[in-house]
């Protein structure tokens, strides 16, 4: 007979409901979540967020998951259908418009990087396989952020604290995010320049099956004589891409 190990589904407990959440929460919620006294769950969780599984957040006093949880999780996500499914295009989609492409998924308010592929002779990106980065900003993120129900982009992105910068260029409210994914939609793809790392520019594209919140994205240097010509000769195989992976998992 296997004997329970208190701490330890206590500490699965916290990762399974902080997992569920669009946003990182407090300590009071995950001690009642968890039917644990909140001297305890400050002692769990601290616990937790020195091996990384868990993150606090002390402007907000809310707590999220850490990098170390998604890590063990990326060796289900190299064999799960997603991944599996979506590398094969990806690698087309790059070896047909010579630029480095990617695959993320929305974390909460970020965007993970699921799978990356490098062109030959383009330039490192900071966009590597469990890189998190904010998917108001990223042109992934817009995609997916564009495709989901206002309610839920509300609550993620509900006032201005939720908004962060990496060059002081992107959307720094609700309303304008709103804007932003409303023109998103409008065209059937998302883009940014510059908002990420400067002298590059994305173009992404949602994947759309069932509950699944993905996008595929090509990342090129963007220089002012070439901008609006990649994004018009990228759109349509970005699109096609994104459609693919999503007839691939819908089959």
């Amino acid at each position: 007979m296997t004997r329970p190990v208190p701490a330890a589904t206590t500490a699965l407990r916290v990762l399974r409901f902080l997992s569920s959440q669009p946003v990182p929460v407090s300590a009071t919620r995950i001690a009642a979540a968890v039917d644990l006294p909140r001297s305890s769950t400050y002692h769990l969780l601290g616990a937790m967020a020195d091996e990384g599984f868990v993150i606090h957040y002390p402007e907000d006093r809310t707590w999220g998951i850490g990098i170390a949880a998604w890590e063990v999780g990326h060796g289900f996500a190299r064999q799960e259908p997603l991944a599996r499914l979506a590398r094969l295009p990806l690698a087309r989609l790059v070896d047909q418009v010579g630029q480095s492409a990617h695959l993320v998924v929305l974390h909460g308010t970020d965007v993970l990087y699921v799978i990356e592929e490098r062109a030959p002779g383009r330039p490192p990106l900071v966009t590597d396989v469990g890189v998190r980065l904010p998917a108001h900003l990223t042109a992934s993120g817009r995609a997916i952020l564009a495709s989901l129900p206002a309610a839920q982009v509300r609550a993620l992105f509900p006032d201005k604290a939720a908004f962060t910068s990496r060059t002081g260029a992107g959307p720094r409210t609700p309303s304008e995010l709103r804007r932003l994914l409303t023109a998103t939609r409008q065209r059937g793809h998302a883009t940014e320049d510059g908002e990420v790392t400067p002298g590059f520019a994305s173009i992404a594209a949602p994947i759309t099956a069932g509950t699944i919140h993905a996008a595929v994205a090509v990342t090129w240097e963007a220089r002012p004589d070439v901008g609006s010509t990649a994004v018009a000769g990228l759109a349509g195989p970005v699109s096609a891409t994104a459609a693919e992976i999503s007839r691939r998992l819908r089959h």
